[in-house]
């Protein structure tokens, strides 16, 4: 059997409205996408390494930290239609975006995800997930997933679901969702069904585009992992970050 062609794609746009110029933010003096990028290139599952973006700074900054850069126009709308629009040209079997606001990416969680497809499952989408604490369960900044005996996705949402009724503390294991962890493997075809399609409603509700690939009927797989994730929003996030790297002296 042929091995997939797996490639990854880091979106990259500078002129994020929370957060402008994310990308370059400086952490212990190196920028951002640079720790991402330095992150992903650890991933053995990786062929190739892309970095999408809409602005020059950062394709030369990628370029230079090992990365292949493509430019792509800024009015995108989505990470998801940034990779799209980049992967157009590209020659591969599947497409794992890796976020650009995680400067900690594991490279053992790009291969966890890679490994569903190396493995021979054929899911349209993969993603993952790891155990929810309380404060997370409560926290409408934090994705919820739940799944099924298959381990594949039946639901996301910021509420905290589905404890609408029961509630967490209740059960002994604790909550029974998860904490998604925003980084998305795509077959070929299912990434061009996905960006073509309009945006479903129930997707315009939670303002979570996976909710687009249930809408459509697509298998998404969850991969349950155990590492913590450090994404940043916010100048804030970014200061937390810079202190447990300087406690953590990493």
């Amino acid at each position: 059997m042929t091995r997939q062609k797996i490639i990854g794609i880091i979106p990259a746009r500078k002129g994020a409205v929370r957060f402008p110029n994310k990308p370059l933010a400086l952490i212990q003096g190196k920028p951002m996408i640079q720790w991402v990028i330095e992150g992903s290139l650890k991933a053995k599952s990786l062929d190739e390494l892309y970095v999408a973006t809409d602005d020059k700074e950062i394709f030369s900054i990628s370029e230079k930290a090992g990365a292949k850069a493509i430019m792509t126009p800024s009015e995108l709308a989505s990470g998801t239609d940034r990779l799209y629009f980049a992967t157009k040209s590209l020659s591969y079997d599947v497409a794992i975006n890796i976020q650009g606001d995680e400067p900690l990416i594991q490279a053992e969680d790009i291969d966890a995800l890679a490994g569903v497809y190396l493995q021979g499952e054929k899911p349209e989408m993969a993603t993952l997930a790891h155990p929810i604490s309380q404060s997370d369960l409560a926290s409408m900044n934090a994705v919820k997933v739940i799944i099924n005996a298959r381990g594949e996705a039946i639901y996301f949402s910021r509420f905290p679901i589905p404890h609408s009724r029961h509630d967490a503390k209740l059960f002994p294991d604790g909550p029974i969702c998860l904490k998604h962890v925003g980084l998305y493997a795509y077959t070929k075809n299912f990434l061009k069904s996905f960006c073509e399609a309009e945006p479903a409603l129930i997707e315009k509700a939670e303002g979570l585009e996976q909710l687009r690939a249930l809408h459509l009927g697509a298998r998404i797989r969850v991969l349950q992992i155990k590492n913590q994730t450090w994404g940043i929003d916010t100048p804030e996030d970014l200061n937390r970050l810079e202190e447990w790297l300087v406690r953590n002296k990493k």
